[in-house]
């Protein structure tokens, strides 16, 4: 059941993200975020008047409106620092990341001390709060004045169009392959090291210390996209995820620990600067639509990357599941760097 109760949150911001994103850029960046917290705030606060039996339309509604704020926080990034984008996405993915992984422990204590309808009550909390901040955003548009995309008609066709540009998809490929890795390092790591006979404590430091790289490593990935071609810092990333993804297994110990660190290097620097490099591609009237479709995607690998590789590990092994997530990465790295539309030159002079 809780994996059903993640699945369709996760369902629900797969889809909302790019719409949320084509929305914004079309009717504007702060009325869509507005709505969004205020559909985020109801559906939490729904769990408290309805019965428990529709958590998973709650959840859905919470997706609804999450997706909305997370594709118009990270299209603003893009839209208010110009300069230093790299490393202001990188803070912006740490603080994000820091979130998943406190949230957990916290929502522990709350269930534990006040009961699950708590996590629900402080969501809401949390949601009024941004939605208080939101309304001190600067507007869109002055009074009269359009937005820079004259034509204001939302349709299929014109949503389409930010899957369908070839410059986008070999980074969109990239992201669902990072989150295969981020799948590996996170979701799979504690099997292999409850198969050497690490302890419980044991594997959860190491599972930690890896968690600390990939948000550490962030601000200053980005840092360095700002000054060197961002292309380059991607397919560094991937190498060095995919390359170390292979060898923890034959591993144990330090080197184990050291491979971990370097994994979680590897895979926050291609988390960060491909949502960088998505920003710098796209026309600044679909930014939003070009953003959300990023997240859309790690939303697909972040759903489709545990399942092929819990069968894959079901079958053959965590070894072979871990050897076969890095040699796929490897394989469309080479295809990649031997193509030149994997995106532009630097972010910024």
């Amino acid at each position: 059941m809780i994996g059903l109760l993640i699945a369709v949150y996760d369902f629900a911001e797969l889809f909302a993200k790019p719409m949320a994103g084509f929305v914004a850029d079309k009717r504007g960046m702060k009325v869509t975020l507005i709505a969004g917290l205020f559909i985020f705030i109801f559906g939490s606060l729904l769990f408290l008047v309805i019965s428990p039996d529709f958590l998973l339309l709650v959840r859905f509604v919470q997706g609804l409106g999450a997706a909305a704020l997370s594709t118009v926080s990270i299209t603003l990034v893009a839209k208010y620092f110009s300069e230093g984008r790299g490393k202001t996405f990188g803070i912006y993915n740490a603080i994000k990341g820091a979130g998943y992984v406190i949230a957990p422990a916290f929502g522990g204590f709350l269930v534990h001390g006040y009961g699950f309808s708590a996590i629900f009550v402080v969501s809401a909390g949390v949601g009024v709060v941004a939605l208080l901040l939101s309304f001190f955003l600067p507007r869109d548009r002055q009074s009269g004045e359009k937005l820079k995309d004259d034509d204001d008609e939302i349709t299929l066709k014109q949503f389409f169009i930010v899957f369908r540009e070839p410059r986008l998809l070999p980074i969109y490929a990239v992201i669902v392959i990072n989150m295969f890795m981020v799948s590996i390092l996170f979701g799979f790591l504690p099997v292999y090291t409850h198969s050497i006979g690490y302890t419980a404590l044991e594997s959860g430091t190491v599972v930690s210390v890896g968690s600390l790289s990939y948000l550490l490593v962030q601000p200053f990935a980005g840092y360095l996209a700002d000054k060197v071609e961002i292309r380059i810092t991607v397919l560094v990333g991937l190498l060095l995820s995919s390359v170390t993804i292979i060898s923890a297994t034959f591993t144990a110990g330090v080197v184990l620990l050291v491979l971990v660190i370097l994994a979680g290097v590897g895979i926050g620097t291609v988390w960060t600067n491909s949502d960088a490099l998505v920003s710098t591609m796209v026309d600044e009237n679909r930014l939003g639509a070009g953003m959300g479709a990023a997240q859309s995607f790690k939303e697909f690998g972040d759903m489709i990357g545990p399942l092929l590789i819990g069968l894959i590990t079901q079958f053959y092994g965590v070894h072979v599941g871990f050897i076969t997530c890095g040699v796929l990465a490897l394989i469309f790295l080479c295809v990649l760097a031997r193509s030149r539309t994997l995106g532009p030159g630097r972010l910024s002079s």
